[in-house]
């Protein structure tokens, strides 16, 4: 399957300039434009900083390994080989006597086993599910669906599969297990793989959004809910696999529901696929009733007790106050690791600087080992969170504390040994989305009574713990909701419906959704797509549908990304697809709050985010020149995150290879040209005109036709207030922002999207009275255009002369 990856071609190839960064051919007027009024009909032509967008010479990527999509079909195409579902190794039992494997030797590689997977299988033999393995069994080979209820840290995750495989019940095939996050679908196989003593990416393996460690020989395989779906369209009825594992399922991610769904369908059509839905906590009835009356088989976990601690009064800042707690266990509790939770990256890198710092003033209560956990991380740090805590800096000294700072993905799919203190806050980050204004945002919201519940509990699992509230008791028992609502009724549906269409799945409304979703949101999710040009009229996927269905990624960027060809810019757009699906790019620590800004500067476009995002990603590739070490010193100086933009990489070479295998052509504007940045902005709008805020007199943005009042984001670069303004996403704190925002123009809007753009359809608005106008203007200048014709033709018919064209 190996092979050389594609080369990475960013565009047209120009030389660098005398500052080490490119410079625009179209001279210094260009660069001398600030900012404007916001109404004014700017020259196309402008340019931006330091750091230009111009591509880099094709480099870096010759030497790599290939990704291959998460499909079949996918990996064939790319390296010309035929994918047989099902065509995969068995154990090697066949190759011994009698077909045996002898004792001590490893069915899957055919050597001994090493002394480590007897030190790990002694672990395993302790677990609670170790005990429930032979009714687990029974209860798969009896049924097609197997409900399997056990508490975290009893093992279910990494027990049932390799129990399956053991049994045999793999058949020649592949087992899949499904996880919510990726990070869990990471550190699981590896874990399984240590436990089966086998190489992960051979017989065990994993396959996320964007990166595949699995190959043929693999016959178990973790995934996140997205993917497994995503194999669904190359191959509906999942022949690749014998048994099909929804682990988490109490999580209710958008994913797992329309497998749920979906699963049921397929098992009806073919009878031999089993399924077996695991979760912590479920409403078992409910569950049971959804899935034809499946049994259910209960394992315990081992708990011990956890004394709860509640705030007397609410905290005003919760992040404070983790690291106030934090450092007062670190000083005065007895030894044990900690687990703090928190809602993502940001705050999470913010608090381990923090408690760094505060445990060096502490040295005399021994050594602090702060330990993040989210999931951008890459899988080398991911292991860290299940090192050992430290010991004693000297003989006799005080013992060092692990403390793990994470995001809710320490709830239930990850277990972390040696955990006695928990910290939390109360909160995660939860996808909201309000059908009516179509704004869908990431919200830091309160958690349900059953992930504190959860929380509490991982203090628990090595010997008595204490879970620390930082919320009151009343708060516990009056504010949060008993159980957190399903993604799937609190999301945009435009990604579910795509792909229910690409399944082949038309009746949405009598699909078989565990919950399902409001009328009015599938029917703005329908809308929105029939805008797109994904749905026609009737309702049917169309042909730049199934394109857009082959990407990963949002329909509005899909849609942006295979209309790209159509504006010559469909390399650039491929870097600025691959950038939006990574983690933010810019670092900003306080303590060097003006040099990042400095070096953000650097790379701005006076257009906006989009294209200062393209000038990063180029910059980085040129100055990186394919050297890890390189790519890391220049993020390093200029304030980047390495992880993003390594990633960002991979992303963009996945995509590349989606669009060459759908024959939508690779093509740039060359970069001389006065249309090159025009380009790029038409390509996004072609998929984010729905997107658009305006500005009115009175100086703050509405959303078209929601006529939401938004704010710029701070984070953007953009130094003036543009007339109109598309966005990639809103953003809810203290009040509504719209962020990664470039400006664009009001004709474009009409060119592209006529039939959004259709100002009877408005709210009465700013933006309603200047379309108007636009299009008035617009009609007149086509009647002077065809009077000028006329009156040419006219002349020329009396002169005998032929008319101008």
């Amino acid at each position: 399957m190996n092979g050389p990856a594609p080369k990475l071609d960013l565009g047209p190839k120009r030389s660098l300039g005398a500052t080490g960064f490119d410079e625009d051919p179209r001279g210094d007027s260009a660069r001398r434009r600030t900012g404007f009024s916001g109404f004014s009909d700017a020259p196309e032509t402008a340019k931006p900083s330091n750091f230009s967008s111009a591509p880099p010479e094709p480099t870096g990527f010759s030497d790599r390994a290939p990704n291959f999509s998460a499909y079949p079909r996918a990996a064939a195409e790319a390296t010309g080989q035929v994918a047989l579902p099902g065509a995969l190794p068995v154990p090697l039992a066949a190759g011994f006597p009698g077909g045996e494997v002898p004792e001590g030797i490893n069915p899957y590689t055919g050597a001994p086993y090493s002394q480590r997977y007897y030190k790990i299988l002694e672990g395993r033999k302790k677990l609670p599910s170790w005990n429930a393995k032979k009714n687990f069994l029974k209860l798969v080979k009896r049924n097609r669906t197997v409900i399997l209820v056990g508490e975290t840290g009893s093992g279910k995750t990494t027990q049932m599969t390799q129990f399956l495989i053991e049994a045999g019940l793999h058949q020649g095939k592949c087992v899949a297990c499904t996880q919510p996050r990726r990070v869990a679908a990471m550190s699981v196989a590896q874990r399984v793989a240590d436990e089966m003593d086998v190489e992960l990416g051979k017989e065990v393996g994993y396959t996320i959004r964007f990166e595949d460690k699995s190959s043929p020989m693999t016959i178990l395989k973790y995934m996140t809910d997205g993917m497994l779906l995503r194999e669904a369209m190359a191959d509906p009825l999942l022949e690749r696999y014998s048994v099909v594992v929804l682990d988490e399922a109490h999580e209710r991610t958008l994913a797992t529901d329309v497998l749920f769904g979906l699963l049921k369908e397929v098992c009806k059509n073919r009878p031999t696929l089993k399924m077996v839905v695991m979760s912590a906590t479920l409403d078992a009835r409910k569950f049971q009733q959804y899935f034809d009356d499946a049994p259910i088989l209960n394992v315990p976990g081992r708990m011990h007790p956890v004394e709860i601690f509640y705030t007397p009064q609410p905290e005003k800042d919760y992040l404070e106050a983790c690291i106030r707690t934090a450092i007062q266990i670190h000083i005065s509790e007895p030894p044990g690791d900690m687990l703090i939770f928190l809602t993502g990256e940001e705050e999470i890198e913010q608090t381990k600087r923090e408690l760094e710092k505060l445990a060096q003033r502490h040295s005399e209560c021994g050594e602090l080992m702060v330990v993040p956990l989210y999931s951008s991380l890459p899988p080398s740090m991911q292991q860290r969170i299940f090192e050992p805590a430290p010991g004693p800096k000297y003989e006799g000294g005080k013992p060092g504390r692990k403390c793990v700072v994470s995001t809710n993905i320490a709830e239930t799919s990850i277990t972390i040994d040696g955990i006695v203190y928990v910290i939390d806050p109360g909160f995660s980050k939860q996808k909201v989305y309000n059908p009516r204004a179509r704004v869908e945002s990431l919200l830091v919201s309160p958690i349900s009574k059953a992930s504190a519940q959860q929380r509490a509990g991982r203090a628990g699992r090595t010997r008595p713990g204490k879970c620390f509230r930082l919320y009151t008791e009343k708060a516990f028992e009056q504010e949060l909701v008993d159980q957190t609502y399903p993604e799937i009724l609190r999301s945009n549906l435009g990604s579910v419906v795509i792909t229910l269409k690409k399944l082949g799945i038309d009746d949405l409304v009598h699909f078989d959704f565990m919950d399902p979703p409001a009328p009015e949101t599938l029917m703005r999710a329908l809308e929105q797509l029939n805008y797109l040009g994904a749905l026609d009229d009737e309702g049917e996927l169309s042909q730049e549908g199934e394109s857009m269905a082959e990407f990963p990624l949002d329909p509005q960027l899909a849609k942006a990304l295979v209309d790209s060809a159509k504006f010559e810019c469909s390399k650039e757009m491929l870097s600025i697809a691959a950038m939006l699906s990574v983690p933010l790019t810019f670092l900003r620590p306080k303590e060097r709050s003006r040099e990042a800004d400095a070096a953000k500067a650097r790379f701005s476009h006076l257009d906006g985010d989009h294209l200062t995002l393209l000038n990063v990603f180029h910059a980085y590739v040129q100055h990186g020149g394919g050297s890890p070490d390189l790519e890391r010193q220049f993020c390093f100086d200029n304030f980047l995150n390495p992880r993003s933009l390594a990633s960002a990489k991979n992303v963009r070479t996945q995509l590349q290879r989606t669009m060459e295998r759908l024959s939508i052509p690779l093509n740039s504007t060359p970069y001389t040209s006065k249309e090159y940045y025009t380009n790029i902005r038409k390509a996004l709008v072609a998929g984010y005109f729905m997107q658009v805020a305006h500005l009115q007199r009175s100086g703050h943005y509405l959303t078209v036709k929601d006529n939401q009042t938004v704010a710029l984001h701070p984070s953007t670069v953009l130094d003036h207030k543009p007339e109109w303004v598309i966005y990639h996403e809103y953003v809810l704190t203290s009040k509504n922002f719209i962020r990664t925002i470039t400006q664009v123009r009001g004709d474009w809007l009409l060119e592209q999207a006529p039939h959004f753009y259709n100002p009877d359809d408005f709210p009465e608005c700013d933006a309603k009275k200047v379309l108007k106008k636009m299009i008035e203007r617009q009609k007149k200048e086509k009647e002077a255009k065809a009077s000028a014709n006329g009156s040419a033709a006219k002349d020329a018919k009396s002169t005998g002369a032929p008319a101008a064209a």
